[in-house]
């Protein structure tokens, strides 16, 4: 619900004229026009739409100029400020003063006039009204009629936008909270203080007998249910039931379980966005929903223990297509566990993918697999692999069947995705029966192996008592292991739930030091797994939200962090500790 936010582009200026300001007028407009092209031919919004900045009205040469420019921001919803420059201008008279806006400048790197005076002028005085603010300055001087946007400025300019509508589109959300804690993981105990004051995201809570009530009293859509059912039915193929035979269920009783289970996604999908077909029946609270931009299902014990588990609501909604065709995916945790669910959410803000959902189950060192295969681990991992698996809620992009133009394994933003794309992800998994000595009440978890190689960064988000949330990332790939080697180290876990294989860079020191150190440093039992290494990124919005990192191998010419960071101390992750613990959260109070 509500406006997409936008980029507000601030040319600021020197403002004396009878000479100066007349020379610069030009040149500096141009700045924000090649920002604004630059922004809205590279970036698209998860949902498919196009970015869309808004330049001032006319060049910023003092406070009442900053002033109009601001007025007109909050009229077009600009929740993003980017000032660029090519000259001096009067510091703090110019400057964007709104505390909530993530905001950057770029100083061009030119001699003719001091672009780059301004830029160090202009960020330390956003650092002394505490204002953190990002620097952009390119490496090589330009000419100053020179239009284009240098490569490392570029890359900074998206990094920071990308981060920075991150935040935007979270602010005023809600996480919907489908029961509560789930077997006692901390991070499906919902922590709204948390959500508040660092996302701007307000917590919604559904006891999950809700469901019960709509199924009962038919309160979803009866022609979409029909209509996904039918497509269920055709795609969605059962497979294996691994359960004892005294403990299988007969036909009759699986057909109603599908039949829940399809029920219980329009049901969770209609919880978070609502649904105008449910007011035409006569349900007009129940028609607008929670705007909740992710949620989370407990499922497990209580609700699992007498109902189908959630397993393909919640793959459904975390994948790129359903029974109405290709779409954004949904952010949709398993076990309510939130702290990933915000995690999945930074990874899909970030690329406009859908995200993997996977316990950090089990580290495979080479000598073990070798013990129990007879076989060696080779290429990329030989040097040890980690097992992401869980009970099937992970999206079904990540069979890793969709193609890029060379015939690729990838993950597409939906708009990219093919009809063959969505063929092949369905073809390529199975819906075994759920084992009834985890789900006593049945349901059907996906079962898929990820295919082929594919870059991949996992995050997490973890509360630290004493400190607040820190994140956690790694960059790495998924591999696909000779079938041999698969079929032996996945019938030792539950073979039923759907698998990939991940190995982490290492840097041979710290917290990479090797592969199994990565598993042992990891902070929880889940993880949130996005498509390409988007550690720079995550860094980078982290930042903005005052979270700090406790452990990435990105490379430090990579991070990319407000300018004040470095008045924190040389080390980067200590400094960025110190910073976000002095500025505190984005929304709220320090503790």
């Amino acid at each position: 619900m509500g406006r997409l936010p936008k980029v507000g582009i601030r040319p600021v200026i020197d403002g004396r004229e009878l000479g100066v300001r007349e020379s610069l007028e030009v040149q500096c407009m141009d700045m924000a026009k090649a920002a604004a092209e630059l922004i809205q031919d590279t970036l698209r919004f998860p949902s498919g739409e196009k970015i869309e900045c808004v330049i001032a009205d006319t060049t910023i040469g003092g406070v009442a100029d900053a002033a109009a420019c601001a007025d007109k921001f909050k009229r077009e919803g600009v929740e993003v400020s980017l000032t660029v420059t090519p000259c001096w201008c009067y510091g703090t008279e110019v400057m964007d003063a709104d505390p909530l806006i993530p905001k950057a400048v770029w100083g061009f790197n030119g001699t003719e006039r001091p672009g780059a005076v301004y830029l160090a002028a202009a960020l330390a005085g956003y650092s002394q009204k505490g204002l953190p603010a990002f620097g952009i300055y390119g490496k090589e001087v330009q000419d100053g009629g020179d239009k284009t946007i240098p490569q490392d400025v570029s890359e900074k300019i998206i990094r920071f936008v990308k981060g920075a509508l991150a935040v935007a589109q979270m602010k005023g959300k809600s996480y919907l909270s489908i029961g509560y804690s789930s077997m006692g993981i901390a991070g499906s105990m919902v922590d709204v203080n948390f959500l508040q004051d660092y996302l701007g995201v307000r917590a919604e809570f559904v006891e999950s007998v809700e469901l019960l009530r709509r199924i009962e009293n038919n309160i979803f859509d009866q022609e979409e249910y029909a209509k996904a059912l039918a497509w269920t039915k055709e795609n969605c193929k059962e497979g294996e039931d691994r359960n004892s035979p005294e403990n299988q269920k007969s036909r009759e009783q699986k057909d109603k379980e599908w039949e829940k289970v399809v029920k219980m996604t329009l049901i969770c999908k209609d919880l978070m966005n609502g649904n105008p077909k449910l007011k035409e029946m006569g349900f007009g609270e129940e028609s607008k929903g929670r705007n909740a931009i992710m949620g989370g299902f407990q499922g497990q014990r209580q609700w699992t223990d007498y109902q189908p588990n959630a397993d393909f609501t919640e793959s459904i909604l975390n994948s790129s297509f359903d029974w109405n065709g290709i779409r954004q995916a949904y952010i949709f945790a398993t076990e309510n566990d939130c702290l990933n669910a915000i995690s999945m959410l930074f990874g899909h803000l970030l690329t406009n993918k859908a995200q993997l959902f996977s316990d950090v189950r089990t580290y495979w060192s080479p000598e073990s697999v070798e013990r129990v295969t007879g076989k060696k681990l080779t290429g990329l991992a030989e040097n040890g692999i980690i097992h992401l698996i869980n009970s099937g809620s992970t999206t079904l992009d990540a069979t890793a069947q969709q193609l890029d133009a060379e015939g690729n394994p990838t993950m597409k933003a939906f708009w990219d995705i093919t009809e063959d794309d969505v063929q092949r992800c369905l073809d390529n998994t199975k819906w075994p029966p759920a084992t009834t000595e985890y789900f006593r009440g049945g349901g059907f978890s996906s079962q898929f192996l990820t295919k082929g190689t594919m870059p991949l960064t996992m995050c997490r988000v973890n509360l630290i008592k004493g400190i607040g949330p820190v994140l956690q990332l790694v960059e790495g790939w998924s591999v696909e292991l000779p079938e041999d080697i698969h079929t032996v180290l996945n019938e030792r876990t539950d073979p039923t739930w759907p698998t990939t294989w991940f190995v982490p860079r290492t840097t041979g020191k710290g917290f990479f030091k090797d592969v199994y150190t990565v598993m042992a440093k990891w902070g929880a039992n889940h993880g949130a797994i996005s498509y390409g290494h988007i550690g720079a990124d995550l860094i980078s919005l982290a930042s903005m939200l005052r979270i700090p990192v406790n452990m990435h191998n990105v490379d430090e010419n990579d991070v990319f962090r407000p300018s004040a960071w470095s008045a924190f101390g040389e080390g980067l992750e200590g400094a960025d500790y110190r910073a976000c613990g002095n500025y505190g959260p984005l929304y709220g109070f320090k503790g």
